[in-house]
């Protein structure tokens, strides 16, 4: 890291986090963070669903929320990225304050509740990028006051699918009430129904991925594994945030909310290799929780994740952690004799199971 990224990150550490969050996106569409380009390197070239990735490394949903900042973005290093999550209608989310840093756990708490503003502002930034090597992708998600939640998701991505690489179906947010039901098996297999049938009328389909909450049953794991499996959807993506707190030691620690960062990075990975082993490798996962490091990347790979995606640990360590873990996993990969990210997908994962 940079001294000039020391020294941003602990100026936007005095300040309020959501605005702080404002400021970084702010810093990026003026010009003011340095940014390294693709990281192109022929050992991290993958597919993700059939989509050329330049590396594995990924944005997760909840930075971008609106689409404000996808040409820095690309730039950054990231292999793809994924904005939003996108509803219906605009809503302004939960009542402030609504995001925590968590310092001393390296970590994060948050109860925004789908704060954007709404499809048909962040289809119109979509529709006017240049498209590029890095794709992008949008996190579908539900109004709070819908009188059908899963139509909601059907709607989005029929108004943005024209102009985005691939959506992610948001089933297991914490923070808006009772949507994390719709992970059970009869409400995922009719609302996964709805989206494809709207994937399907795209001008040209794109890969569908549905996120999943890392507070789950082996049970349940089995019973999303066979509704995804089924319907035709193109991954998952394991895991969203905990509600968890076992063994933090911030003050912020009893906030209501979604957990990420540090902490999660265990129960998500553990979620991640049971998902592979349920879905017998015909599906391609993507892992996400607790990465801030090119080996927590690598370990999620070897449980089995064809791709990972990172948010909270930029937080702590800037922009500049992309590019260093891209090439962190380069390093590792060829120290363990893969010639290429796929032939360590899963090699490691009977270690968590």
């Amino acid at each position: 890291m940079s001294l000039l990224e020391q020294t941003g990150l602990a100026l936007l550490h005095r300040i309020d986090p959501e605005r702080a969050h404002a400021l970084s996106l702010l810093a990026l569409r003026s010009g003011l963070v340095p940014l390294p380009g693709p990281v192109d390197l022929p050992r991290l070239h993958t597919t993700l669903a059939g989509m050329p990735l330049l590396n594995p490394v990924g944005l997760a949903a909840g930075y971008d929320k609106n689409a404000t900042a996808l040409a820095p973005l690309s730039r950054a290093g990231f292999g793809f990225i994924e904005i939003g999550a996108a509803t219906p209608l605009a809503q302004p989310g939960n009542p402030k304050p609504r995001l925590f840093r968590l310092t001393e756990d390296r970590a994060a708490i948050n109860r925004f509740g789908f704060n954007n503003q709404g499809m048909t502002a962040i289809s119109a930034r979509l529709s006017r990028r240049n498209p590029g090597p890095v794709p992008v992708g949008l996190n579908l998600g539900a109004n709070k006051t819908s009188e059908s939640r899963a139509a909601d998701f059907a709607k989005v991505l029929a108004t943005c699918g024209p102009h985005v690489d691939f959506a992610t179906v948001n089933v297991s947010s914490p923070n808006t009430e009772r949507l994390r039901d719709l992970q059970g098996a009869a409400a995922l297999t009719a609302l996964l129904k709805g989206v494809m049938q709207a994937r399907a009328a795209l001008p040209v389909p794109i890969p569908v991925f549905l996120k999943i909450a890392p507070d789950l049953t082996t049970d349940d794991l089995a019973q999303i594994a066979e509704v995804a499996l089924a319907s035709g959807i193109s991954g998952i993506i394991a895991t969203n945030t905990t509600l968890s707190r076992e063994g933090l030691k911030s003050a912020s620690r009893g906030e209501a909310g979604g957990l990420s960062g540090a902490p999660l990075f265990e129960k998500s990975t553990r979620v991640l290799a049971q998902l592979s082993l349920l879905t017998h490798g015909l599906m391609p996962l993507i892992g996400v929780g607790g990465i801030s490091s090119a080996e927590e990347a690598y370990q999620k790979i070897r449980a089995g994740a064809s791709a990972v995606q990172l948010y909270t640990a930029m937080v702590y360590q800037g922009i500049s952690l992309v590019p260093e873990i891209a090439r962190g996993l380069d390093a590792r990969l060829a120290r363990d004799g893969f010639a290429n990210v796929a032939m360590a997908v899963g090699t490691g994962r009977s270690a968590w199971l």
